[in-house]
């Protein structure tokens, strides 16, 4: 029998897996990243609906509360956005190496949410970051694109995560979910309505792979992995699930080369470039866990 640390650890595993397998159905669905957001977040809103509805859960809020909701749901479209845009515009790889570099991005923004000083290996690590995107950008300039809104993509991400972050020490992560998911999708439905061709008869004229994968990517990747995760982190620590999802990218990539080799076929300064992101940002998940140890051992 296994333990139930053990179970909540693989448990944690798959919900990583499900996280880097998103690109391969970015890669799969075939329509523009904008519209494939808006299927997902209503997918994902709907069925957060029926969650809520089976669990009874109140999602009765302040208008200023439902305010913040909403403009991390914003966040979160224009991350998802950018994200399936960067593949679209290079492959998976390129925009999952760049959305790597979110850990750069959190070491700026979290000592101003948090009104924290700025530690002095995150200065480094963020050299490392940036001279990782150098190496792939010199050998990979064809995807400039794709690697530019791989970065937008991590930056918002990065936003997002923080300002969630100090949600989910008040709220429930079902409630947060339904009104960023909302939010979301109203935002979308605007700008398609006001930039895009509208809601015609081709927008919802989709391939049965396109459903199909759409169902997926809203249900099993977004509504059961947001709930999913937080039940985790009852379990495990904050930091055994932010560093095991910094491994998002390896999962991701891997499926990629072994799913779509002619088209993730990439030059050996891009894996190089990549190690060393990936690398730093794995690192900077250790040194912070291990000052935290240190800090709680003295105290």
């Amino acid at each position: 029998m296994l333990s139930d640390k053990l179970k909540n650890y693989l448990h944690l595993h798959l919900l990583v897996f499900i996280a880097g397998f998103t690109a391969i159905l970015g890669e799969l669905i075939s329509i523009s990243a904008t519209s494939l957001v808006w299927y997902r977040m209503i997918i994902a809103a709907a069925l957060m609906i029926g969650y809520i509805r089976f669990r009874k859960i109140n999602v009765a809020l302040s208008l200023k509360t439902c305010i913040k909701f909403s403009i991390a749901g914003v966040f979160i479209a224009i991350h998802w956005i950018t994200f399936f845009e960067s593949i679209k515009q290079s492959n998976i790889s390129i925009a999952l190496a760049m959305f790597s570099t979110g850990a750069f991005f959190a070491s700026l923004i979290e000592p101003l949410f948090f009104k924290r000083r700025v530690i002095w290996y995150e200065i480094l690590f963020g050299l490392l970051v940036i001279l990782g995107v150098w190496i792939i950008t010199q050998t990979e300039i064809k995807y400039i694109n794709g690697i530019i809104l791989g970065i937008i993509s991590a930056l918002f991400s990065t936003i997002f995560a923080v300002i969630n972050g100090k949600f989910v020490k008040r709220y429930s992560a079902s409630v947060i979910s339904f009104y960023e998911f909302l939010s979301g999708f109203f935002l979308i439905s605007v700008f398609i309505t006001l930039f895009g061709d509208g809601f015609d008869t081709s927008f919802f004229t989709l391939s049965f792979e396109d459903w199909k994968y759409l169902i997926i990517l809203g249900s099993i990747c977004t509504a059961y992995t947001f709930i999913a995760a937080v039940n985790i982190m009852k379990h495990l620590s904050p930091y055994t699930v932010v560093l095991t999802y910094n491994i998002e990218p390896i999962y991701g990539i891997a499926m990629a080369i072994i799913l779509f080799p002619e088209k993730e076929r990439m030059s050996s300064e891009f894996y190089l470039g990549a190690v060393i992101i990936i690398g730093t940002v794995i690192l900077n998940g250790i040194l912070k866990n291990s000052t935290r140890l240190k800090r709680n051992s003295s105290s």
